[in-house]
């Protein structure tokens, strides 16, 4: 049977702190479970409600999610483990919107967590073809080279100097970035870092790969996030539009030809095209533009990566991303609020529960409930999130109305 009006509504959430690899007490389990209980608790409901589950994590064995999600009941119910690189979280939400809107279900479960190596990300596979062997290529090829930093921070670090070389941003844009999402972060309890940066600590801080400091890359972190997800017939018989926010427009988008057509891009490779597409879909969908937009929880892994989506998802035009920071656009006061939860920089990346800590984040924001970060008169949220790769998922989250 079909759902009424096919609407999708986020009803709970939960995450657990973020924490830096190896001081965090307890498993990778005991993580899921907390995130998983609370947003159970949030919604309201049991999780024998929940008639599907899609978990999501990278480092791990096959069918952790299982593991994971029966320390939450065993119902019998169906779990599918999702691996999309850093969207992995949004891509297990994702799955989940499918299958409500789709009228399979009324009740499912997105939930992610990750236990993480300290140190930059690497390959865990020598012996077979890297799945990004192709963006490394075209990366070496267009950059004329390969330096001496790690792969991730060096492929979003060229797509900040191509901005430079292009548009005229300085690095002084790029730490202003991470110099706001770690600001924001002071306010965050579950955020890794929650200490606040002058600007000057951030343009001083060791660098990484020019013009990105490490206070301006994401960590590697421990830590779950979840949310439980219905349809518009499971919250009227359930009388949940107290907490219930819809998803009003959500979509995915993989590499297209761009990022391969050999115009030596930086800033294609690193997903520009996707974002921008995902953007599009998910807004249209929601009958809504850029404008109509009030918090965003966007996808800073790195600040480089943070000022071009301000282009991608036209918060600014291309070529004039940085003109939001001069400005100050994208923090209190301004025009958007961008990562009001600190961002991956300063909250943390635990790349299966990323995805669904910026659903948290955007939930609380549109219940006026996210305390001193809350966003004066939030009503309409959009959550950006994209994988190397790749996949970029971009949801609009509206109040339930």
């Amino acid at each position: 049977m079909a759902s009424k009006g096919n609407r999708v509504f986020v009803i709970g959430v939960g995450m657990t702190k973020f924490d830096k690899p190896g001081t965090k007490e307890g498993d990778y389990p005991d993580w899921a479970k907390e995130a998983g209980a609370k947003a159970l608790q949030d919604a309201g409901v049991g999780y024998d409600a929940v008639e599907q589950v899609f978990a999501g994590y990278c480092y791990g064995d096959s069918t952790y999610g299982q593991r994971a999600v029966y320390q939450l009941g065993l119902t019998g119910v169906p779990v599918v483990n999702v691996h999309n690189n850093c969207s992995t979280g949004s891509s297990a939400l994702w799955l989940a919107r499918q299958s409500i809107k789709g009228g399979l279900v009324e009740c499912a479960l997105a939930i992610g967590f990750e236990k993480m190596e300290k140190g930059s990300l690497g390959a865990k596979y020598t012996d077979r073809t890297p799945a990004m062997d192709k963006h490394l290529e075209a990366m070496v090829a267009g950059r004329g080279g390969w330096e001496d930093s790690p792969a991730a921070p060096q492929m979003f670090g060229n797509a900040g100097r191509e901005h430079m070389e292009r548009y005229g941003s300085e690095p002084d844009h790029f730490a202003w970035i991470g110099f706001k999402n770690h600001r924001h972060s002071v306010n965050n309890p579950y955020a890794q870092f929650q200490d606040a940066y002058s600007l000057q600590d951030i343009k001083d801080a060791q660098m990484v790969h020019e013009p990105l400091t490490k206070l301006q890359c994401s960590p590697t972190s421990d830590g779950s996030g979840a949310a439980i997800l219905a349809s518009e017939r499971f919250v009227d018989e359930h009388d949940l539009w107290d907490r219930a926010v819809e998803m009003a427009g959500q979509a995915m988008v993989t590499d297209l030809p761009s990022t391969f057509d050999g115009s030596n891009s930086s800033i294609t490779l690193v997903g520009f095209d996707m974002s921008r597409e995902a953007g599009r879909r998910a807004m249209e969908e929601a009958q809504v533009g850029i404008e109509d937009v009030d918090v965003i929880e966007l996808h800073d892994c790195f600040s480089a990566n943070e000022l071009i989506t301000y282009e991608a998802l036209g918060l600014a035009p291309v070529g004039e991303g940085h003109e939001l920071v001069e400005t100050e656009d994208t923090t209190y006061g301004g025009r958007w609020v961008v990562n009001p939860s600190g961002g991956l920089i300063s909250k943390g990346h635990p790349l299966g529960a990323t995805g669904l800590a910026q659903c948290a984040e955007l939930t609380w924001q549109l219940r006026g409930a996210a305390d001193r970060r809350q966003v004066d008169g939030a009503e309409v949220a959009l959550q950006h999130n994209i994988g190397l790769g790749g996949a970029a998922v971009v949801t609009v989250y509206k109040q339930a109305g």
